[in-house]
């Protein structure tokens, strides 16, 4: 069984415009003040139709629109892409298609039409539940339009992700706690709860270079807010079955564990990513980061990607070991070694076990909650 299969196969494609871009960001995302969509329609289609001609015979198990903002789309591009995509691949019974959506872009006729053409999951970026924040972070919304924007989702679809950003300006431990507990308390059912970090080429990441970033949290001060978020999330019946991500039972992002549990993914739109097995090979694909340079290879060249790196067994191991100890469910140690062609040191192994940093038998590797806090270095050590 050729490796990929351990993950499953799934499809990301990403729309790269905003209708702001917040001062945190370092996603590919752009700000425009004219897209043509049906001309964005004919490329996606286009790079649809050339990937599932290399990849025919797949069983299609998931679907990610990212970005930018992808609740800005038209829904008749929605529409289009996914009955593409349902042309050019078999599709598993269960096939999750997940649409990130900001508060600002949430209207519901919009969103029953994204449902309609097949969409069944969103993954709300709210990002904070107080107005000054949400201001500070350069969100669109309020927070009273943030919450009227979730009952849309809601009231929508049955699943809906929601996103919450800790460790901000002057936000205290306390403050969390109450943040967190309110978010708890709106029938949500996955979380994705990721500390502010200060990324290089952001308008944040050039004020905190100049010393005018204040009020950022200590690390101990953030290190006891990512504790904090682990109890209570756990407490609720979310528990953390991914370093930053938190779900009941059932809800995990199915996309997403396809990343973790290193299985293939092709990725489709500017600035994309993916994994794809072919031949016997596996190979990292990528793409131009600029939407125009994107767009007009696809239309010139017949393609959208930049020239495929194969990737030896060797790195291949090295990255499963990277996902897949951010899994509550850790790796699979005879799959590891099948791929590295050796097993991982022993002395590494039991040194880490007598920490408690992990969870080690003859099948799987685990991180425990102690040693997912600091899986960075627990992963370094384990590499050396």
């Amino acid at each position: 069984m050729e490796d990929w299969r351990n993950g499953g196969f799934g499809l990301y494609l990403h729309w790269p415009f905003c209708a702001s871009k917040c001062p945190y960001c370092d996603f590919n995302s752009h700000v425009s003040a004219e897209i043509d969509q049906n001309r964005w329609m004919r490329a996606y289609l286009s790079e649809i139709e050339r990937v599932g001609a290399e990849t025919k015979d797949r069983v299609l198990n998931t679907v990610f629109f990212g970005g930018g903002t992808p609740s800005l789309m038209d829904p008749e591009l929605v529409q289009a892409i996914l009955d593409k995509i349902r042309a050019t691949w078999p599709q598993a019974n269960d096939v999750e298609v997940t649409l990130e959506a900001n508060p600002s872009s949430i209207e519901a006729g919009r969103f029953r039409a994204y449902g309609e053409a097949g969409v069944n999951r969103i993954s709300m970026g709210m990002q904070a539940l107080n107005d000054a924040d949400l201001k500070r972070l350069g969100r669109l919304h309020s927070l009273a339009e943030g919450r009227a924007a979730f009952d849309i989702a809601r009231n929508t679809f049955d699943r809906v992700s929601f996103d919450l950003i800790y460790a901000r300006q002057n936000q205290t431990l306390s403050d969390w706690r109450s943040e967190l507990t309110e978010a708890l308390s709106m029938a949500v059912d996955h979380f994705s709860l990721y500390q502010l970090t200060i990324e290089d080429g952001t308008a944040f990441g050039a004020r905190h270079a100049a010393g005018g970033l204040k009020g950022m949290p200590e690390d101990d001060d953030a290190a006891d807010m990512y504790l904090l978020t682990q109890e209570l999330c756990a407490a609720a019946g979310l528990p953390a079955y991914e370093v930053s991500n938190h779900a009941k039972t059932g809800s995990e992002s199915r996309h997403n564990l396809i990343y973790w549990r290193y299985g293939d993914y092709a990725g489709i739109g500017p600035g994309a990513h993916g994994r794809l097995t072919l031949n016997g090979n596996r190979w990292a694909t990528d793409t131009p980061k600029a939407p125009l340079a994107w767009l007009r290879q696809v239309e010139t060249q017949g393609h959208g990607e930049a020239p495929r790196e194969a990737v030896p067994l060797k790195d291949q191991a090295a990255e499963y070991l990277m996902m897949g100890l951010r899994l509550s469910e850790g790796l699979d140690r005879p799959r590891y070694e099948a791929l590295a062609g050796a097993p991982l040191s022993p002395r590494a192994l039991g040194e880490l076990q007598d920490l408690g940093m992990i969870l080690v038998d003859a099948e799987r590797i685990r991180a425990t909650a102690d040693g997912r806090a600091v899986l960075n270095a627990v992963i370094r050590e384990l590499m050396l």
